[in-house]
């Protein structure tokens, strides 16, 4: 095996993060503006168009899907951690304000309605994600500006402000060439703006974008106090229902809030005529022909095709949420949003009290149905934390809990060798915050993944990066890596390691060194399909949006973890001496 530690080669990256960190010293907020040259200079591999005059539509989408729809009119963005440090610095009434959402980033972001957002942070990797895509943000909605400053294409988008439907070819070609894009770049982002896309082109026109950022508080032992009163609040929410988990079997997963929840649960199967007649309802034909396919051929999981329309289905109506969420209560899966600091969603899933009949099929264990009723242990499912919130969520757990039985990462990653859908296992994790790179062995093969694959590859043995932010990386860096043998780039495993080194080591994880893991006294397994392949120009989820296509790996990934916690469960049990046993 390669052992050799990679080094990146180049300074911009470090360039760039030292600029922003220097400049969030200061009690002031600072111009944006500030740190242009310097992103510029990164050459990002997600922002490679940043240079040109004409838009990069990638980077556009990419930044602007995560973050909330009025950062239109933001002028100022403050970052803290607890609502308790925003009260100290004057905002005396932050819980009141408008709370907001970006569909691609789970973070807790509430806006004064004026032209204040603030940003609740759970680490320092919500820095190293967030202050780049403000600024790509910023670069390319001004490039959109400086295009749109012609009153007769101001004039032209106007008549068609009360247009609906797609713009037919005509106008699109005349807007593409207008705005300097492609037909297809527009066609993108038509179909993330819709209607709302001849609005928002009209508001660029009419003003730039000048914001500036502040840091309210990011010290080390504010995110461990806030990270303490994360954990605080969920064992109280749980306490209610006799749930102490400091005191239970535990098996923490890091994945999303629905893969698991709709696989133990059986909503979608037992609700398959109303999602069906709720598409036909729809006019979503596409879905229809899939369905019948489906149920016609077999060629693929007709539980995958559920759980997707199920999301849409949930999406539509807030009834339809309730009434999922007293099903989940009835088996013992509760779920548990935090209220006042950073955006991370918890479930606590008590494998006891599932139901066996109501298992995704793929689950259906051969002593399933004895052992979960006997079962005391506990899943804590945490909702994809960011970079080093891994970490500091891990250590808060496993200081706290007493029998940590596995951890579980099901994630997204980039891929230098595959395409998007791909799964990857690694077993070697460097990892950028500690300069570490971990050797373990991964619990998880191909084959416990495959098997619930139809298309795309499933590769073991691989060797992971653990990189500091999306847009801190470019082809340099990421060539310096593939050189060494690695192909997966994410973000959360390196900070996740480093955790468990701590759980199971006297002393804190060490920094620059190789470091191994074979001896960890619990099971660690690492998933990640692929989501973005940036060695081929522009393919991050921009360009391609997951949507139906993510779904197979998502439920292979979940199926392999939940199969590996209950026949680890059904392990322990065995070697537990009962009374019954006794006699």
């Amino acid at each position: 095996m390669e052992r050799t530690v990679p080094r990146r080669i180049g300074d911009e990256i470090q360039l760039y993060m030292r600029t922003y960190y220097s400049l969030l010293r200061s009690s002031h907020p600072f111009d944006i503006e500030t740190l242009e040259e310097s992103h510029l200079a990164m050459n990002s591999s997600l922002h490679i168009s940043a240079n040109q005059l004409q838009p990069d539509v990638s980077a556009f989408i990419y930044a602007a899907l995560r973050l909330p729809d009025c950062i239109k009119d933001v002028r100022r963005v403050w970052i803290g951690q607890t609502e308790r440090s925003f009260v100290r610095a004057g905002y005396k009434n932050i819980a009141e304000w408008e709370r907001v959402y970006a569909p691609g980033r789970r973070r807790r972001m509430q806006f004064d309605g004026n032209n204040t957002l603030v940003a609740f942070i759970a680490s320092r990797s919500d820095i190293d994600d967030l202050i780049p895509i403000l600024v790509a943000f910023q670069i390319e909605w001004n490039k959109f500006n400086a295009l749109l400053q012609n009153d007769g294409i101001q004039d032209w988008l106007k008549e068609r402000t009360d247009h609906i439907g797609q713009l037919n070819d005509d106008d699109c070609g005349h807007l593409a060439q207008t705005l300097q894009v492609n037909v297809h770049d527009l066609r993108r982002l038509e179909i993330v703006w819709q209607e709302g896309l001849i609005k928002l082109l009209l508001e660029m026109a009419h003003k730039r974008k000048d914001m500036s950022v502040g840091l309210i508080s990011g010290s080390l032992a504010d995110y461990r106090r806030a990270t303490a009163s994360w954990w605080d609040e969920l064992c109280r929410t749980v306490e209610k229902y006799d749930i102490y988990p400091e005191d239970r079997p535990i098996y923490f997963v890091s994945s999303n809030t629905h893969s698991l929840i709709n696989l133990l649960t059986g909503f979608a199967h037992r609700h398959e005529e109303s999602l069906i007649r709720y598409i036909e309802r729809s006019n979503y034909e596409s879905l229809l022909a899939e369905y019948k396919d489906i149920r016609r051929y077999g060629h693929k999981s007709l539980e995958n095709f559920l759980y997707y329309v199920l999301g849409r289905f949930l999406a539509d109506d807030q009834a339809n949420i309730d009434d999922l969420r007293e099903v989940e209560r009835s088996v013992g899966i509760y779920r548990v949003p935090n209220k006042h600091g950073f955006q991370i969603e918890a479930q606590i899933i008590d494998l006891g009290k599932l139901n066996p009949t109501w298992l995704d099929p793929r689950l259906n264990l051969p002593t399933i149905g004895d052992d979960l009723p006997r079962s005391d242990g506990l899943i804590i499912n945490i909702d994809y934390p960011l970079g080093m919130a891994a970490y500091e969520i891990l250590s808060r757990i496993s200081e706290r809990v007493t029998q940590l039985r596995g951890v579980y990462v099901m994630g997204k990653s980039a891929t230098l060798n595959g395409r998007v859908g791909d799964v990857m296992i690694p077993n070697v994790v460097h990892d950028e915050h500690s300069q570490n790179t971990y050797l373990f062995d991964n619990c998880f093969s191909a084959d416990d993944v495959k098997t619930y694959m139809t298309y795309g590859n499933t590769l073991d043995n691989q060797k992971a990066v653990t990189a500091l932010g999306t847009f801190l990386q470019n082809q340099t860096y990421m060539s310096v890596f593939y050189r060494e043998g690695y192909t997966d780039i994410e973000m959360e495993a390196g900070p996740y390691l480093s955790a468990i080194y701590e759980a199971f080591r006297p002393k804190r994880h060490p920094n620059d060194e190789i470091v191994n893991m074979y001896q960890v006294p619990f099971d660690i397994g690492f998933l990640h399909y692929a989501s973005d392949t940036p060695m081929k120009h522009g393919q991050n989820l921009g360009a391609i949006n997951l949507a139906y296509m993510g779904v197979e790996p998502t439920y292979a990934t979940a199926v392999a973890i939940l199969r590996r916690i209950f026949s680890q469960e059904s392990k322990r049990l065995g070697q537990v001496v009962t009374p019954l046993a006794i006699k």
